[in-house]
């Protein structure tokens, strides 16, 4: 819609000031009975696929100083008050915690006729994995009586659009949209549009608040994220064009540009980076003109000779191009425009118009980006260039993998996988110190725990996955959180799940504490070594994994931990005695005396930098050990080795090794991925053959920036201490800082003449170590400055 850009320009800020008050007005909601109707369309079922629009006209006798509301939708809505769009949603969630959306409607209000509308959508069976859905509708509470003039009912009008359908293809996430624009409404949410022939709304049932004794359908809950940013982007390159001659300054800048009739054209443009955004073409004339606008992350070689090859990802020539569309059907008007119900993701559009016998002017077209409202709070200040621009795409990647939950990769699945989440959110701790999308996630995956105690592989989902190996790294999520945020309760409330999930893998351990034939998906990394089966590691004949064991001595191990300080003693003391049972089996079963390594399995035929990892970060390894181990882990070419995604764990042990120093050269797929023109991080180390080419799993270099060549590492729960243990490698002048619960750490490290000249400043009510060169220095609340 052309207003969208209105939004951008005059309501974000808006949008973000609702934030900061919104926990109070949602106590308030919380507090009454709602009296709105759930509403929809009449005459549908509600399971069908549709695109649908709701009005009510409000006469004010004065422009209120505050009017806010309280929206939800399933599947979706976009909220216009007086033709601007002013809000999205809601956040996804699952229905026993359906979200709903608190909006400040005074500043669109004026004295007078007011209009608020709504666009609606149910993509129904081709609706995103992550959509979990009851039927089509929509609800509106107003806060207070003053607001309830707005509460849906059967006085609000609505209708469908029978302008669009489904473009399906396999896409976890949102399908496309054919929009025949001779069927479909233009300007409904304005305020002079005639809604006459609208039908009333049918109302289906009161909205109910979760927890009370008549809710049924949607349990209705405050969102606990902030809106969504939204951010006017310009397209600025045309790659190729076919058809036509593209002035230089289009799209990059606003430009009229006029298709003949009986015309086609091609045209590849070019964001030059990969985004999210809502794709806008506002157009005029072209009667039966169709319009396609297609969208890929990357152009891929000759299909047909190579399947999904990918080479150079700034390279357009010789390529081909295939990715997911959208498709249009002018009406002849002037001043048509389209926006995408959802946003998409690209680096490059493919735009096709193809005119009849009328011309079609392209009045303007650019994108809106969409994402969670992180704010960059980390500083990392080098004059190495590489380090900078890695930074920047790892944040980049981060970044387009985070809306309303944390997502796998922003093109094709969209769903939070806890694998993945569990380093986006440590990326969300140390780089912009914003907390409230990982508390979400915990909440989510939390919720998705199945009776017999594991949690699901990814949540929400409308189709229940189980990697049972997740469910630990789940545990791994806690535990962050308990050491890097300042929120024990959080945790605390949180610990009857963890026992859960240990309770379900206690039923598979044998007498010695070994797991045997875990159930379900036990994915660890998509490694390549012999007998890894789609992720998951080697097994015994005995139907043992030392890598699966592992890991369930390492969430025994979090687990003992969390329980001595905020749980429950018992717990405590059966998590400690597990550990120190597998412990011994581990070592019993699969390390190989002659190789010095730990095997991936008890008959020790084959052996992985995964298992050897572990091994270290889970104290498996004695000290004067660990530099030997370490070393091997580099050295020994046959272990089957970790991918982008593992190597976050390899890295950590390779510090815990003592080998910190050398981190800047562990870095060689971050810096193919470089090479080969990606501006994300691609899911796969098989950089040709990356399925998606943005996945924040592969953003651990934005933690240990800061956590390992800085140094700056949570000492105790809370954060409250804080040890500095910089890894400098050939640095002589570096700095930065982190966001912390209570501030921020800034370290500065310059050698001068020999020596030293270290700076750490920590929060007040906080205290530290430094080790440096195996001594350790106090430190204060403060400034510290020593010269070493």
């Amino acid at each position: 819609m052309k207003h969208f850009l209105i939004l951008i320009l005059s309501v974000s800020t808006l949008l973000s000031s609702q934030n900061s008050n919104a926990r109070s007005v949602h106590k308030t909601a919380e507090e009454k009975t709602w009296n709105a109707q759930w509403i929809s369309v009449p005459n549908i079922t509600g399971n069908e696929y549709g695109i649908y629009y709701f009005r009510k006209n409000i006469e004010l006798t004065n422009k209120p100083a505050s009017f806010v509301i309280h929206v939800s939708a399933d599947n979706r809505y976009k909220l216009y008050v007086n033709g601007t769009l002013v809000s999205l949603g809601p956040a996804r969630g699952d229905t026993f915690y359906w979200n709903y959306e608190t909006v400040d409607l005074a500043p669109y209000l004026v004295t007078g006729k007011n209009t608020v509308a709504a666009l609606v959508w149910n993509e129904a069976q081709y609706r995103p994995e992550a959509q979990i859905s009851v039927r089509t509708a929509f609800i509106i509470q107003g806060n207070s009586v003053a607001e309830e003039i707005l509460n849906t009912n059967n006085t609000w009008k609505s209708i469908q659009d029978k302008g669009y359908q489904p473009i399906w293809g396999y896409f976890a996430a949102s399908t496309g949209e054919m929009v025949d624009l001779n069927k479909s409404m233009m300007n409904w949410y304005s305020p002079n549009f005639d809604d006459s022939s609208w039908p009333k709304a049918a109302n289906l049932f009161g909205g109910q608040l979760k927890g009370r004794w008549d809710g049924f359908g949607w349990q209705l809950v405050p969102s606990s994220i902030p809106h969504q940013e939204l951010i006017y982007e310009r397209i600025p390159v045309v790659r190729k064009a076919s058809g036509i001659d593209v002035p230089p300054v289009f799209p990059g800048t606003k430009t009229p540009l006029t298709i003949p009739a009986n015309t086609t054209v091609t045209m590849l443009l070019d964001q030059t980076h990969l985004t999210n955004a809502y794709p806008t073409i506002n157009f005029s004339g072209g009667k039966d003109a169709g319009i396609s606008l297609s969208y890929a992350e990357s152009l891929f070689d000759n299909l047909s000779k190579y399947g999904m090859r990918k080479g150079n990802r700034n390279d357009v020539e010789g390529k081909d191009f295939s990715g997911r569309n959208d498709s249009l059907i002018s009406n002849g008007s002037k001043g048509q425009s389209y926006t995408t119900l959802n946003f998409r993701t690209f680096r490059y559009i493919r735009l096709i118009v193809h005119t009849q016998n009328e011309p079609l002017v392209i009045d303007d077209l650019y994108g809106t980006f969409t994402g969670y409202p992180f704010k960059q709070r980390a500083v990392f200040n080098t004059d190495n260039k590489e380090i900078k621009q890695m930074l920047d795409i790892g944040w980049r990647t981060a970044r387009l993998n985070a809306f309303e939950t944390y997502t796998d990769c922003p093109y094709y699945e969209q769903l939070q996988y806890i694998g993945d989440t569990r380093i986006q959110a440590m990326i969300s701790y140390y780089y912009s110190g914003d907390d409230r999308l990982a508390r979400n996630a915990i909440n989510l995956m939390d919720h998705s725990r199945l009776t017999e105690g594991v949690t699901q592989s990814r949540y929400p989902t409308h189709d229940t996955q189980i990697i049972s190996t997740f469910s630990l790294w789940y545990i791994g999520m806690l535990y962050d959180y308990w050491m890097y945020r300042n929120d024990s309760n959080f945790i605390k409330d949180k610990l009857d799940g963890e026992r859960a999930v240990l309770k379900f893998f206690s039923q598979y351990q044998q007498a010695d504490g070994s797991l045997k034939n875990t159930p379900y998906w036990t994915f660890v990394d998509w490694a390549s070594g012999k007998n890894w089966d789609i992720g998951s590691p080697p097994k015994g004949t005995d139907g043992s994994s030392a890598i699966i064991d592992l890991q369930l001595l390492w969430a025994y191990e979090w687990a003992a931990a969390m329980e001595t300080k905020i749980g429950m003693p018992g717990y405590a003391t059966l998590y400690h005695k597990e550990a120190a049972k597998l412990k011994q089996t581990i070592q019993r079963k699969y390390w190989d005396p002659a190789k010095m390594l730990y095997a991936d399995t008890w008959d020790k035929k084959q052996f992985s930098q995964h298992a050897n990892s572990l091994a270290i970060l889970t104290g498996m390894v004695k000290n004067t050990d660990l530099p030997m181990l370490s070393k091997r882990l580099l050295s020994d070419t046959s272990l089957t080795q970790c991918t982008i995604y593992f190597k976050y764990y390899l890295h950590q042990a390779l510090v815990k090794g003592g080998l910190g120093n050398d981190y800047m050269n562990w870095l060689g797929i971050w810096r193919e991925n470089i090479k080969m023109g990606l501006t994300t991080w691609a899911e796969y180390s098989d950089l040709k053959y990356s399925r998606s080419d943005c996945h924040a799993w592969g953003s651990s270099p934005n933690i240990e920036f800061f956590r390992t060549v800085l140094g700056i590492d949570s000492y105790s729960p809370g954060f409250s201490k804080i040890k500095i243990e910089p890894h400098l490698g050939t640095m002589t002048n570096v700095s930065g800082e982190i966001p912390h619960p209570n501030g921020k750490v800034a370290v500065a490290y310059v050698l001068e003449n020999n020596r030293w000249k270290i700076k750490v400043s920590l929060p007040q009510r906080t205290s530290g170590v430094l080790v440096w060169k195996a001594k350790s220095y106090p430190l204060k609340g403060g400034e510290n400055v020593m010269v070493i």
